[in-house]
C-alpha cells in the first residue's frame, strides 16, 4: 500500500504471523468473528482411511467457475470459499483447522518449550524512554501478563517527582474485546485531548474516539472508518480522514468541530481517482496541516496552516504521472523530495533530491535544488528542526543518518551518524518538537537488542537512552552476523543478511531458514528477534535475502522486481538459496523458507518454480490468488495495486502476470511441506485466497509431504492476533513446526 506500513515488517523480520499490507480486503463481507457453522459435509469430502489414528486431510469439493480473457480461460474450482459467514465456508476452514491441529499435535513439548524460551527473553515489565512533547513526557510502559502497553505521560517540570497520568490502557479495552488495534492518535496543543482510532475485529477498520485528559473519559464525538487524523492551533478543530466501506480505500477528508455531530462535518477534500489514497500529517513545526493523495508511482500534496484550519488547501504541484514528492516545513521554507528531473528534459531523480520552496509560493516553478541527484545514494527521509536537519539516506543495503548542521541544507560540512555494526537497520524515533537538539532514532542489528539512541547535533554526540533488555541470559558474544552475495542470472548483486550461532560453519550440513519480502519498495533490513535466536541455538542458520522489488537498495531495486520486472523478484530468491548451498551455509536437503502477504506471493511462486530447492514452505497471509484477485475491480485496492502488479485487462501484463501467479500455476508434481496461515478477517489478503490456495494443491500435489492450513477464525487480523503473548505463541507454533521439518526437534 503507499502509506507502507514499516512497522508490520518487525514483525515480519522477526517471524511473526502477519507482513506488510498489500492486496485487496473484503468487500462488503463482515468483519465480525465467524458465526457458528452448521453441519455442510457437502463442502468437504472426507478421504477414506484404513487407520483411524492417521489424520486425513479434508479435501474440498469442487465447482467449476470460469473467467475467459484474452482468448484464455481461467478455471476456478474453489471460487465458492469466497463466500464469507457462508457454513460451508465455514465447515471447510474449521475442517482444516482439524487437520492442521491433529498433524501438529505431537510439537506440543517443542512448542512450549519455545514459548518458553521466547518468553524468558521478553522483559515482560518495560517502559519505554519518554519523549518530551509541550509541557508533558510521553511514553508507553508493559506489564507482566498483560498483552498489550498502557499509553501514560507526566508532566516534565516535576522531573523525577512527577505524578503518572495513565492516558490509555488497551488492557482495559481488551477485557471486553478479543482484539484490541490501536490506530492513529493525535494530542492536542493545550495536553487535553487526545484523539484515537481502535480496531476490534482486526480488520483494520477504526473508530474515531476524543479523550478529555482532564477527566480520562471519552467525550461523544465519534467518526467510523477513520485512516488518519491532526489538531488545528485552536484545539478545537479536527481533521480526518476516512475509508471507503467497500474499497476501503482512504479517500475522504472531513473537518470537525469538537461538541458537533460528525454526520454534519464539513468534506473538505474527496479524492475520487481510485489509484490514490488520502493521507494527513501535521508538521514538526506545527504550523501546517499537509493532506497528501499518493498512488504507487505518484504523490501530489496540499497543506492548510494550524491557525486557519477552515481556509482552502494549498497545493504545491499537481500530480504529473511518476512524480513523488513529500515536504516538511521550517520558518518561510518547504523542503521537498523529490525524484523529478533537476532540468526540463533531463533524467528522472531515481534516488531523490531536495528541494526548497516558499511558503507564499509553494509551486514547483519556484523550486529550488539544495541537494542534487546522488547515483548509488537513496535519499530516503528528511527531517527538518529548528537548529539542523536529519537526513535518513540508503546506501549498499544500509540505512544511514546523515546530519546538516544549522539551517544549512548543503551536503558540504555535513556528516553521517557513526554507527558501530554493518549490518543493522534504524528507523527515527519520536522527535515531536521543533526546537530539541537532538535526534532520536532506534537502532538494531540481528544480534544487538533495539536501541533507542539520541544524537545532539551541535556536540555531535551520541547518547544511549535505553537498550531493551534480554533476560535469560543473552550473551551477544554468542552469536555473528555478516553480509553474503549471490548473482542473479542478470548479472545483478543480491545482498543476503546472515546470522548464526559463532562456531558455525559453512560446512555444507547446516539446516538453514529463508526469509523473504521483496514488494513495493520496502527494504526488510534484518533486525533483532529474540524468537530466531530459538533457531539458531539449535544451529539454524537465519538468512534474509534482499531480493529485487524491496527497496534495499533505492527505488531503482524497487523498479527492477516490480511490474514487468517482477520475476525478478523470485529468481533473486531461488538464487540466494543456491548460493547458499554452492557456499556451504546450508544443505541442499535442509532449507525452510518463509514469506507473509507479498512475501507469501514469493514462497508460493517460487515453490512452483523450483519445490525440489526446499525441504519447508511457510506461507503467512500470503497473497497467491494474483490473477482472480486483479481481475475483479470491487475487491478493495485492486485498482490501487495495477501500478505495482500490473492490469491484467492489458493483454501484455496479464500474461506476464499469469506466469508466476501461484495459484494459478500449481501443478501435478512433488512439492515441500507447507504451513499456509491466514485470519478469518484480514484487510490486506483475503482468507480465501490461501484456503483457495491449499485447496488447490491438495487436489494435484502427488506428494504425501503434509500441507496444512491454519485459520485464525477469532477476532485477528493481517499481522494475526493482537496481544503479545498470543503472538509469540503463534511464532512458537511456526518455529516448531519448521525444526521438526529440519529434522531439529531436540523435545521428541
Amino acid at each position: 500500500m503507499p502509506n507502507r506500513p514499516l512497522v508490520l515488517l518487525a514483525l515480519l523480520v522477526a517471524g511473526c504471523s502477519g507482513g506488510a499490507a498489500m492486496t485487496p480486503p473484503a468487500p462488503t463481507n463482515s468483519p465480525a468473528p465467524a458465526p457458528e457453522a452448521k453441519d455442510a459435509t457437502s463442502a468437504v469430502a472426507r478421504a477414506s482411511q484404513s487407520d483411524p489414528s492417521t489424520p486425513t486431510p479434508p479435501v474440498a469439493r469442487k465447482e467449476r467457475h470460469v473467467e475467459k480473457l484474452h482468448g484464455q480461460e481461467l478455471v476456478d474450482d474453489y471460487f465458492w470459499l469466497r463466500k464469507k459467514d457462508a457454513p460451508e465456508v465455514l465447515d471447510y476452514l474449521r475442517a482444516e483447522n482439524g487437520y492442521t491441529e491433529a498433524m501438529t499435535k505431537h510439537l506440543a513439548p517443542l512448542r512450549d518449550r519455545l514459548y518458553g524460551e521466547m518468553l524468558g527473553r521478553l522483559q515482560e515489565t518495560d517502559v519505554d524512554v519518554p519523549y518530551k512533547n509541550g509541557a508533558f513526557l510521553y511514553y508507553s510502559r508493559t506489564e507482566k501478563g498483560k498483552q498489550y502497553p498502557i499509553l501514560c505521560r507526566k508532566l516534565a517540570k516535576d522531573g523525577d517527582k512527577a505524578k503518572e497520568e495513565v492516558m490509555l490502557d488497551l488492557n482495559e479495552i481488551g477485557k471486553k474485546e478479543k482484539f484490541v488495534g490501536l490506530g492513529p492518535v493525535a494530542i492536542s496543543d493545550d495536553g487535553n485531548l487526545m484523539a484515537y482510532g481502535l480496531d476490534n475485529t482486526g480488520f483494520r477498520q477504526f473508530a474515531l474516539h476524543v479523550r478529555d485528559l482532564k477527566t480520562g473519559k471519552d467525550l461523544s464525538d465519534r467518526a467510523e472508518r477513520i485512516t488518519s487524523l491532526a489538531f488545528a492551533k485552536d484545539n478545537r478543530t479536527l481533521l480526518y480522514t476516512t475509508e471507503d466501506a467497500t474499497t476501503k480505500r482512504s479517500n475522504k477528508l472531513f473537518r470537525h468541530t469538537l461538541g458537533s455531530d460528525a454526520a454534519k462535518d464539513a468534506l473538505v477534500f474527496e479524492e475520487k481517482d481510485e489509484r490514490f489514497r488520502l493521507h494527513l500529517g501535521r508538521s514538526r513545526s506545527r504550523a501546517l496541516i499537509f493532506v497528501q493523495s499518493e498512488s504507487h508511482t505518484t504523490s501530489e500534496i496540499s497543506f492548510v496552516r494550524t491557525d486557519k484550519p477552515d481556509a482552502p488547501l494549498t497545493m504545491l504541484a499537481p500530480r504529473e504521472q511518476g512524480h513523488q514528492y513529500y515536504a516538511d516545513h521550517r520558518g518561510d521554507e518547504l523542503l521537498i523530495r523529490t525524484n523529478s528531473a533537476s532540468k526540463p528534459g533531463g533524467p528522472k531523480a531515481t534516488n531523490f533530491r531536495l528541494v526548497v520552496a516558499k511558503v507564499a509560493s509553494p509551486g514547483m516553478k519556484d523550486w529550488k535544488e539544495v541537494i542534487a541527484h546522488r547515483e548509488g545514494v537513496m535519499l530516503s527521509d528528511v527531517d527538518a528542526f529548528a537548529g539542523f536537519t536529519a537526513v535518513t539516506e540508503l546506501e549498499d543495503a544500509v540505512p544511514q543518518i546523515r546530519i546538516l548542521d544549522g539551517k544549512s541544507l548543503s551536503l558540504d560540512g555535513s556528516h553521517r551518524v557513526a554507527l558501530p555494526e554493518p549490518i543493522f537497520t534504524l528507523r527515527p524515533d519520536r522527535n515531536p518538537e521543533f526546537d530539541q537538539p537532538a535526534y532520536r532514532f532506534r537502532y538494531e542489528s540481528p544480534i544487538t537488542p533495539s536501541t533507542v539512541y539520541d544524537y545532539d547535533a551541535k556536540k555531535r554526540a551520541l547518547v544511549m537512552k535505553k537498550r531493551v533488555e534480554v533476560p535469560g541470559g543473552y550473551d551477544p558474544a554468542r552469536y555473528e552476523a555478516r553480509r553474503a552475495h549471490a548473482i542473479a542470472a542478470d548479472g545483478t548483486k543480491i545482498p543476503i543478511s546472515l546470522v548464526y550461532r559463532k562456531g558455525t560453519s559453512p560446512n555444507g550440513k547446516n539446516p538453514l531458514h529463508l526469509y523473504g519480502y521483496g514488494s513495493y519498495g520496502l527494504p526488510l533490513f534484518p533486525g533483532f528477534s529474540t524468537g530466531v535466536f530459538s533457531l539458531l541455538d539449535r544451529g539454524v542458520v537465519y538468512a534474509i535475502a534482499h531480493i529485487r522489488g524491496g527497496g534495499e537498495l533505492g527505488e531503482t531495486w524497487h523498479e527492477a522486481g516490480r511490474m514487468m520486472n517482477k520475476l525478478n523478484t523470485f529468481t533473486d530468491f531461488i538464487a540466494s538459496a543456491e548460493v547458499l548451498v554452492k557456499d556451504g551455509w546450508a544443505a541442499k536437503d535442509r532449507i525452510s523458507i518463509q514469506g507473509g502477504s507479498a512475501g507469501g506471493l514469493l514462497v508460493g511462486a517460487v515453490t512452483n518454480m523450483r519445490p525440489d530447492l526446499f525441504r519447508a514452505v511457510v506461507a503467512q497471509v500470503p497473497f497467491v490468488d494474483v490473477m482472480n484477485t486483479m481481475l475483479d475491480e470491487s475487491l478493495p485496492l485492486t485498482v490501487e495495486e495495477f501500478e505495482e502488479w500490473g492490469n491484467p485487462k492489458k493483454k501484455d501484463e496479464f500474461a506476464y502476470m499469469l506466469r508466476y501467479s501461484p495459484y494459478d500455476n500449481v501443478g501435478a508434481k512433488s512439492y515441500p511441506s507447507m504451513l499456509v496461515m491466514t485470519s478469518y478477517n484480514d484487510s490486506q489478503v483475503m482468507y480465501w485466497e490461501p484456503a483457495k490456495y491449499v485447496a488447490k494443491m491438495r487436489a494435484m500435489k502427488t506428494d504425501k509431504n503434509p500441507l496444512l492450513l491454519r485459520t485464525l477464525l477469532d477476532p485477528a487480523g493481517h499481522g494475526g492476533p493482537s496481544g503479545r503473548y498470543e503472538r509469540m505463541k503463534d511464532q512458537a507454533f511456526v518455529y516448531a513446526w519448521v525444526l521438526d521439518r529440519l529434522g531439529v526437534n531436540d523435545a521428541k
